[in-house]
């Protein structure tokens, strides 16, 4: 993977990580358009930069993390269902990260979702009963990790998953888009954690030493490509909460249907068979 690879990834993912269009899924598809080689450090990199995107959260909302401990006690229940998940299906989840097929296909399926969330829970009837971001209680922020869980599929979205659950809890809009930029915080630094765990035990089982573990370019890879992605997801953020609280999730459904459709036409023609 060259420098200009890992910079467009970072842009990528800074661009898709809040959006309910699958960052994952929009990077593994980028770096198949690329001939980007599925090695095991391109692998870590993936996951790995979406660190930078989520530390924006921690930029934007700062305040909202010095409200309370019962705010963070929501959260690690929102957090342990797909703790489990991940730690089940962790080697199952990991095949699937090099599918583009089921990123197509999941791109599909979610868009079409999408496309009738707002009319399932219009905004008149959420703000009636809505709260603010850090008030739902035990029960609805454990369903709400539920629905992140389903995420585990490459394609689906974390974003897009949880943002319907918090809407399924009543949760307006916007305050279901904050929660889910809250959870991605946890449960991307556990999953970035895992596969740095992972990566260092298979390279000491290979007699590789840990200062011998990222080469210079790779280590600086890592760098650049979280910078990057930390300064683009802080300029989506806001953009993205504005857009969902007044226009609704219909675009974003559109969107995934059109890549989703284009994608799996390519493949179904196997007009490049990078893509297969």
């Amino acid at each position: 993977m060259t420098y200009w690879q890992a910079i467009l990834l970072a842009i990528v993912e800074g661009l898709t990580e809040f959006l309910p269009v699958s960052s994952t899924g929009h990077m593994i598809i980028t770096s198949a358009l690329l001939g980007i080689t599925a090695t095991p450090f391109t692998k870590l990199y993936l996951v790995v930069i979406q660190l930078g995107a989520i530390l924006s959260v921690l930029v934007v909302y700062w305040r909202r993390f010095f409200q309370s401990v019962d705010f963070y006690l929501k959260l690690l229940v929102a957090f342990l269902p797909i703790v489990v998940v991940g730690l089940l299906l962790k080697k199952h989840i990991d095949a699937l990260l090099e599918s583009v097929t089921v990123v197509a296909l999941m791109l599909v399926v979610g868009g079409v979702v999408l496309l009738f969330v707002d009319k399932w829970f219009p905004q008149e009837q959420q703000e009636q009963g809505g709260r603010p971001v850090t008030t739902p209680n035990y029960r609805e922020a454990f369903i709400i990790g539920l629905f992140q869980c389903i995420a585990v599929v490459p394609g689906v979205s974390r974003s897009a998953a949880t943002i319907i659950g918090g809407l399924t809890q009543k949760l307006t809009r916007r305050a279901a888009a904050e929660f889910a930029f809250f959870l991605a915080m946890p449960t991307m630094t556990a999953a970035a954690a895992k596969d740095l765990l992972d990566y260092y035990q298979e390279a000491t089982e290979q007699g590789i030493q840990l200062g011998d573990l990222f080469s210079h370019d790779e280590v600086m890879q890592l760098l650049v490509g979280n910078v990057v992605a930390f300064v683009v997801a802080l300029l989506a953020i806001r953009l993205f909460v504005n857009f969902v609280a007044k226009y609704g999730f219909r675009a974003f459904g559109v969107y995934r249907i059109i890549i989703g459709g284009i994608l799996l036409l390519l493949i179904g023609l196997k007009i490049n068979l990078q893509l297969v």
